[in-house]
């Protein structure tokens, strides 16, 4: 069973930086892609950031220049750092991987519990 757990949500002042850390642990064979996702109250579940590799990233447009998700492959590990923060990036955040176990053929989306980022003065 794969787990992903994520880590460093909590309290920020606008202009401010918070950064969140999500660990994938299990029987993992192998990471294709990881990401974090963000949902306000009313709205949808949005992508905030995805990363495949160094040099393959995406992120949302409200958070392009500010946000940056990085990965540790030995520690499969993502990372969002979160800077010039506004009281709109206030969401649960999710942490995402598209991870295939050890005896699968496919790679299937984990999710984490979500960790509550409140951007406020």
């Amino acid at each position: 069973q794969v787990q992903l757990v994520e880590s460093g949500g909590g309290f920020g002042q606008p202009g401010g930086t918070l950064r969140l850390s999500c660990a994938a642990s299990g029987n993992i064979r192998s990471i294709a892609a990881m990401g974090w996702y963000r949902q306000a109250p009313g709205k949808q579940r949005e992508l905030v950031a995805r990363i495949i590799s160094d040099d393959v990233t995406n992120y949302a447009d409200s958070v392009q220049g500010r946000f940056a998700i990085s990965r540790d492959n030995a520690k499969n590990t993502v990372y969002l750092q979160m800077n010039n923060l506004k009281p709109e990036d206030t969401a649960v955040y999710y942490c995402n991987g598209q991870i295939k176990e050890s005896g699968s053929a496919f790679h299937t989306d984990y999710w984490g519990q979500g960790t509550r980022v409140t951007v406020s003065s």
